[in-house]
């Protein structure tokens, strides 16, 4: 039984190690992309509104990938972009519900699931963020909105490193105690 008690704390000391790692990678990419996290091609989202209810709801995360070819997006698609909203620069996930092209250039028209009315801006090639992979978590955006304050980073760092570390420490002392 110690034994077993022994390899579980091992296993989690290390499964809080990488996720603090992780956690330190979004942060540190999205301080270097415009505040979006890209991890080898995924980008965590948090949603902020309803406007896309019932596909998903505020406080989600939702995971984008980079669109590599904007002639790859298809009308239903649900897409992530810059948008200006109340005179601020903020992201925004709706589907795309129409397409223009125009001497060589493609544009978006899109909508939120709940709106009942396309939105005004239109997004061009520069706007786009990523493609929606259909995979969320729900409610788990909240977590990394906070993950994402000092208090929170310090915490996801700061402890899982300290107990990784002080639990290293006590095998080592185990170890050259039973020599």
């Amino acid at each position: 039984m110690k034994k077993v008690i022994k390899i579980a704390a091992n296993v989690l000391s290390w499964v809080l190690l990488v996720f603090a790692l992780l956690i330190t990678l979004m942060v540190f990419s999205s301080a270097r992309n415009n505040g979006v996290a890209n991890l080898m091609g995924y980008i965590p989202l948090t949603v902020e509104t309803d406007s896309m209810v019932p596909t998903f709801s505020s406080k989600d995360l939702i995971i984008c990938t980079e669109i590599a070819d904007i002639y790859d997006l298809n009308e239903n698609d649900v897409i992530t972009y810059w948008t200006i909203i109340d005179g601020a620069r903020v992201k925004n996930t709706h589907r795309i519900v129409h397409i223009n092209e125009f001497e060589g250039t493609r544009s978006f028209i899109t909508r939120g699931d709940a709106n009942s009315m396309d939105d005004d801006y239109t997004v061009y090639a520069g706007d786009l963020i990523g493609k929606w992979t259909k995979f969320r978590v729900p409610g788990f955006g909240a977590v990394m909105g906070f993950l994402r304050t000092k208090t929170g980073f310090f915490a996801c760092i700061l402890v899982p490193m300290i107990v990784f570390f002080l639990y290293e420490l006590y095998k080592l002392i185990a170890t050259i105690l039973d020599i």
